[in-house]
């Protein structure tokens, strides 16, 4: 029998023979360096400060071998030019939401927020455990962009506009000009306004000038950064547009390649706990911005269900011709609708208040 001692010995000679390969690996790995412009203003609670915090994870947990260098808008490339930039080279990595790409694939919104769509948890669940991962890498690489796409952050549900007015009646909405994101947007043009796709920190004076009548941006907590509150009063929820939005971090697939497996484990596990601790942070920032800004003359509204209603009709009639017209955004929301099926037993039986059809 062996002694305690002859135990420990030989314990640990097995775990400095397991741990003396990777070492080696590891040592022999060559250091990356995410060049990352985002998309969002780093100082944005759950929408810019999530990268940052990846970015100090990365090197902290890879000792130094991953590094990211972070790019505040517009410092390196335009925000809508994020995911050409990281295809062709020009930087190696990029944060910034699939909904920026609409333009260029119907699909790409939908890895990104979903009207009347999935919260926070349902949508993850679809992501991780679902096709929504295979699916979501399958849309890059079929339409030829050479990236690796991981979800890199995630927040519960945002506003659903700030208006000079109140919008009592779907043509409350005809002639508008609402600074809209997403599928959110074709939703609105079917029922009579306009809408333009601006950047955070264009939509102030594009309200200030009357430009738009109204906007929509992300959560309180966000749009007071920007100062919307300072020129509209009416601010609308739930969110129908956007149950919860997902964030990605591009990395171009040659310098994915060019890690070894603890690396890009390394990136893959830093960006799975950054999906938690953002929801995490956007849930516990926005009462004490709603509070302070209903004290400053801010009119909490709440969509009543003709609204609602109206939304959810156009949203409908918005997929089946979206599915209609491209088949990738056909492959990824039946994938999508028929998982959502499922989780409604789930859902209807677990959660309060018990739903009713």
């Amino acid at each position: 029998m062996f002694s305690r001692k002859s135990l420990a010995l030989a314990v640990g000679a097995v775990t400095l023979s397991m741990t003396l390969p990777m070492a080696a690996v590891t040592a022999q790995a060559d250091k990356i360096l995410l060049k990352t412009p985002i998309a969002f203003n780093s100082s944005l609670p759950a929408l810019g400060t999530p990268i940052v915090k990846v970015s100090n994870q990365l090197k902290l947990i890879s000792g130094g071998k991953i590094k990211m260098k972070i790019y505040e808008p517009g410092k390196l490339v335009p925000p809508l030019q994020i995911l050409d930039a990281v295809s062709s080279g020009k930087v190696n990595s990029g944060y910034a939401t699939a909904g920026y790409w609409k333009g260029k694939m119907k699909a790409a919104s939908l890895f990104s927020s979903v009207p009347f769509g999935p919260e926070a948890g349902e949508y993850m669940a679809w992501m991780y455990y679902g096709n929504g991962l295979k699916l979501y890498q399958e849309m890059y690489d079929t339409n030829g962009y050479n990236v690796k796409v991981l979800p890199c952050a995630i927040i519960s549900p945002e506003t659903s506009g700030w208006y000079k007015k109140p919008i009592n009646k779907p043509s409350d909405l005809k002639g508008m000009n609402i600074r809209y994101f997403g599928l959110g947007a074709a939703v609105l043009e079917k029922l009579g306004a306009g809408t333009v796709q601006l950047p955070g920190g264009e939509i102030f004076g594009a309200l200030e000038k009357g430009v738009i009548d109204g906007a929509e941006y992300s959560q309180p907590a966000i749009d007071k950064r920007l100062g919307l509150q300072k020129i509209v009063k009416y601010n609308y929820f739930p969110g129908w547009h956007q149950q919860a939005t997902v964030f990605e971090l591009l990395i171009n697939k040659n310098t994915w390649a060019k890690m070894d497996n603890q690396q890009q484990a390394i990136v893959e596990t830093t960006c799975k706990a950054s999906m938690a601790d953002s929801i995490a942070e956007g849930e516990a920032s926005q009462y004490a911005e709603m509070e302070a800004m209903k004290k400053n003359g801010v009119k909490q509204m709440y969509w009543n269900q003709e609204m609602l209603t109206a939304f959810e009709t156009s949203w409908n009639e918005v997929a089946v011709e979206y599915s209609a017209e491209d088949p990738l955004f056909n492959k990824v929301w039946s994938d999508l609708s028929k998982f959502r099926t499922g989780y409604d037993l789930w859902e209807q039986h677990a959660f309060l208040p018990r739903k009713t059809k």
